[in-house]
C-alpha cells in the first residue's frame, strides 16, 4: 500500500510536470552505472522520448538544461543535424536500441504502460564527450560497452557496489590513470597525472565500475587497504608499485 501511495505521487507529479512544460526529467545516479537521465512526455508532441546517458563532465543543473534546450528545438525542428545549447556544445541525435531503453526508461514505460517506447539518444560533441557516453544505437553489450556491463550482469567486485572515485577529465576522457588512492571503505581517487597539479573545476566525483569497466589494468585498486595507494607510469609498459610517501623505505 505504501508503495502504491509513493506511485501515485510520483506519477502526479509527471502529469503535473507535463501539462506545465511539456515533459518531466527523471536523473538517476547511484548503483553501479554511470549517471544518465531521460524524458517522459517529449514524446506526445515529438514522437520520441529523450535519454543523456553518462556525460559525467556536465554537472546536474546543465544536464537539464541541454535536455530542455534540445527538446525545444526539437519541437522546431525535427530535421536538424545538430543542435546547439549555449554555452555546453553541440549535439546530435540517434535511435536508442530497445535493449536499452527497457532497462533506463523505467519510469517512461511505468508512466505511459508500456513495454517499449521510442527513444533518442543525446550524444555530445568531441570535445565534451567521456568514457562513459555509450552507443545507444546498438544492443547492449559488456564487450562492447563495459562501463555500463552492471545494466544486466551482477557487480562482482569486493568492494560496494555504490562505490565512487574522484577523477579528472583527463582520466574521463580516456587517458591513463597513473596514480590511485583508496580512502575508505567505498572512496578512491584516481588521477591521470599528479593530483596536486589538477584544478578543481577539472574534477569528477564518479562510479568506480565507470572507471573500472573503462580500463581492466585498474582491478588491482579494489584490492588496496584504506589510505594504501598505487603508481605507475603514463607508458602502457608500466605496471604498479606501491604509492610512498617522499623518504618512505620498502620494509625489510
Amino acid at each position: 500500500m505504501e508503495n502504491e501511495a509513493a506511485r501515485k505521487l510520483a506519477l502526479d507529479r509527471i502529469r503535473e510536470n507535463i501539462a506545465r512544460s511539456g515533459h518531466h526529467i527523471y536523473v538517476v545516479s547511484g548503483g553501479e552505472t554511470p549517471r544518465f537521465a531521460y524524458t517522459v512526455g517529449v514524446s506526445e508532441s515529438i514522437g520520441s522520448e529523450l535519454v543523456f546517458a553518462g556525460a559525467i563532465l556536465y554537472m546536474k543543473d546543465e544536464v537539464l538544461k541541454i535536455i530542455n534546450d534540445i527538446a525545444a528545438q526539437l519541437k522546431r525542428d525535427r530535421e536538424a543535424a545538430s543542435y546547439q545549447v549555449v554555452g555546453q556544445g553541440s549535439f546530435t541525435l540517434r535511435k536508442v536500441h530497445v535493449s536499452w531503453t527497457t532497462a533506463l526508461m523505467l519510469g517512461a514505460l511505468d508512466y505511459y504502460r508500456v513495454d517499449e517506447i521510442q527513444t533518442l539518444q543525446i550524444i555530445p560533441d568531441r570535445d565534451h564527450w567521456t568514457i562513459d557516453v555509450p552507443d545507444m544505437s546498438a544492443p547492449w553489450s559488456a564487450a562492447t560497452e563495459p562501463v555500463w556491463r552492471w545494466l544486466y550482469e551482477q557487480w562482482t567486485y569486493p568492494v560496494p557496489k555504490n562505490s565512487t572515485a574522484l577523477t579528472d577529465l583527463a582520466a574521463l576522457r580516456g587517458e591513463r590513470i597513473t596514480e590511485a588512492m583508496r580512502w575508505d571503505e567505498d572512496e578512491w581517487e584516481m588521477f591521470a597525472g599528479d593530483a596536486t597539479t589538477i584544478p578543481k573545476e577539472e574534477m569528477r566525483v564518479v562510479r568506480l565500475g565507470t572507471l573500472l569497466g573503462a580500463d581492466e589494468s585498474l582491478v588491482p585498486v579494489v584490492n588496496l587497504a584504506i589510505r594504501e595507494g598505487l603508481l605507475r607510469d603514463y607508458n602502457s609498459d608500466s605496471e604498479w608499485r606501491p604509492w610512498r610517501k617522499k623518504g618512505q623505505q620498502d620494509a625489510g
